[in-house]
């Protein structure tokens, strides 16, 4: 069997699975388990590559995990009765029955996004709530937690311990919330399947920039979303942002793995059927009564999609939007945004003014390739050679991304 065709698949399995996994493990054991149901995710994958590497992968490898991780939880929680405060007997008779419905329950048809909703019930505050499910369901690491959220490492880290010490020590139970319950969390789901998808989008991986099979999760469980909530402006919203971003999937790398710009892609390319599909979802979000900042994103998007070229496109109304999401969420990236948006209105020499005061001022964007990136690019345009380079080497020492790397080491070359 072809190693690296087990391999590839082992690490689909684990950003497609794993999160199901642990929640079907704390599912069926408690919300005490949620460590050793982490523990044996992540085990269960390591067996499965040793084991597929020699003797082929299953007919059916989704399963073949499932039932190995059942086992080793089951043999977990009998060694350590002990540690429980819930009927353990009971526990080990319902988990080796057989499993016909492990993914379904009459609220939340998917054990992943059950789970979410059970995080967002637990008595921890809003952030730690997000830092959780994208640790415990998300599989992300405390590096990738931290970029998504603009958070120092160290904190995640400290967040994450602070989480998993109080449910050790104040026993919170798994609770599910249902019916109209599960309303009032929706905003934070909403926020955990958004930073989940823009990790996939603009991934923080040393080896991928994109990360599909992340957008994809995050998509079918907002899908999903909107099989509970139909009238929810907010869940379509996002779901249309997503339709917007995902189209372009196809133009954002060549041939040769390299990044492709967005000024330079080819909107040939572009899925119009997603296009078309992000167009249908947005128009049922405008429906509702109220705003949400998936609103003004996917309406960028959608400008972005729909323009004839990167020359024409209204970048007046984008910055306008822009404008309107920074007063939903304030945050640097906005405004790193708006600068350079406004380098399509006021000129070059205007958006180097704006972006110098922000890294002059911002601590957290000093430490944002993204910043040092788009000031050596317009450096470069107004023909400031010395202070191009250094800002695209700035900008390498700040980005792991292989590709984002090449994409700069040939700016300076240039």
């Amino acid at each position: 069997m072809n190693n690296q065709e087990v391999n590839k698949l082992v690490d689909r399995l684990f950003r497609t699975e794993y999160g199901k996994m642990v929640s079907y493990l704390t599912t069926k054991f408690g919300l005490y388990f949620l460590e050793n149901a982490q523990d044996v995710a992540q085990e269960t994958l390591e067996v499965a590559y040793q084991n597929w590497s020699y003797k082929g992968i299953p007919e059916n490898p989704e399963a073949w995990i499932f039932v190995v991780a059942k086992n080793k939880a089951i043999n977990i929680v009998k060694k350590d009765k002990k540690k429980s405060f819930m009927n353990i007997d009971q526990l080990i008779k319902e988990a080796d029955a057989p499993d016909s419905n492990i993914n379904l329950d009459k609220e939340v048809d998917d054990s992943m996004l059950r789970m979410i909703f059970a995080c967002c019930s637990t008595r921890l505050s809003t952030k730690n709530q997000i830092i959780l499910i994208l640790s415990t369901l998300g599989g992300f690491s405390r590096r990738e937690i931290a970029q998504a959220l603009f958070e120092e490492e160290e904190s995640i880290k400290k967040s994450l311990y602070r989480s998993k010490k109080k449910i050790r020590e104040t026993q919170l139970v798994l609770n599910i919330p249902e019916g109209t319950n599960l309303k009032p969390k929706l905003h934070i789901v909403a926020n955990a399947l958004y930073i989940l998808f823009n990790e996939g989008y603009n991934s923080s991986s040393n080896k991928e920039l994109i990360r599909k099979d992340i957008c994809l999760e995050a998509m079918r469980l907002c899908k999903l979303l909107i099989a509970h909530f139909p009238d929810e402006a907010m869940i379509h919203a996002l779901f249309a942002l997503m339709c917007f971003h995902v189209a372009r999937f196809d133009s954002r790398i060549d041939h040769q793995g390299a990044i492709v710009l967005f000024k330079d892609q080819d909107r040939t390319l572009w899925n119009k059927e997603l296009i078309q599909a992000g167009i249908v979802h947005l128009s049922s979000a405008s429906k509702g009564q109220s705003l949400s900042s998936y609103h003004i994103e996917a309406g960028i998007a959608l400008e972005h999609c729909t323009a004839g070229s990167y020359e024409n496109t209204n970048w007046r109304l984008i910055h306008q939007l822009y404008g309107q999401l920074y007063a939903f969420k304030p945050s640097p990236i906005i405004k790193l945004n708006l600068a350079i948006v406004n380098s399509r209105i006021l000129g070059v020499n205007h958006a180097i003014d704006e972006l110098e005061e922000l890294k002059a001022e911002d601590q957290k964007l000093k430490k944002y390739y993204l910043l040092y990136a788009t000031l050596g690019e317009f450096y470069k345009i107004k023909n400031l050679k010395e202070k191009a380079q250094v800002n695209f080497e700035m900008a390498k020492k700040l980005t792991s991304s292989l590709q984002e790397q090449q994409l700069l080491d040939t700016k300076m070359g240039a």
